[in-house]
């Protein structure tokens, strides 16, 4: 996994297009940091894979020697959002904010966020009428 270019980005190409909204907002973020600095190393490799195919095929003769260019084909990119705390921290469970009056908004609903939907739902219901006396 590598940091996206842009928000809601899928493509074929995703190192050529670039939101510089998206990339000020990042780079500003103290928690990208606190993140990214301890890991350089790990995650410029990771980049640098995800940009060079002959780098991919390398890590993978890794697992599978016989491998080769021929037997790859380059697909889509795809963004998996993640809830990052100031500290660095990824958010591992939902959280929920009702910082506007008489709203409730889930956040970070990681995955197998469709298989645990029910079990969203019994929380949203829980916390709902905790906070609006339901």
């Amino acid at each position: 996994a590598v940091v996206s270019t842009q928000s809601g980005h899928y493509g074929r190409d995703s190192w050529g297009d670039i939101n510089p909204k998206d990339l000020v907002e990042m780079a500003t973020f103290s928690g990208l940091w606190k993140l990214a600095l301890p890991n350089l190393s790990y995650g410029l490799k990771e980049i640098a894979k995800s940009a060079l195919l002959p780098l991919q095929i390398a890590d993978l003769q890794r697992f599978i020697p016989a491998i080769s260019a021929a037997d790859l084909v380059r697909g889509n990119t795809g963004v998996r959002a993640m809830a990052m705390a100031s500290d660095g921290s990824l958010v591992d469970d939902f959280t929920f904010d009702q910082s506007c009056h008489g709203m409730l908004h889930v956040r970070n609903a990681p995955s197998p966020a469709a298989t645990s939907s029910l079990a969203i739902a019994d929380l949203v219901v829980e916390r709902a009428a905790e906070q609006f006396g339901l």
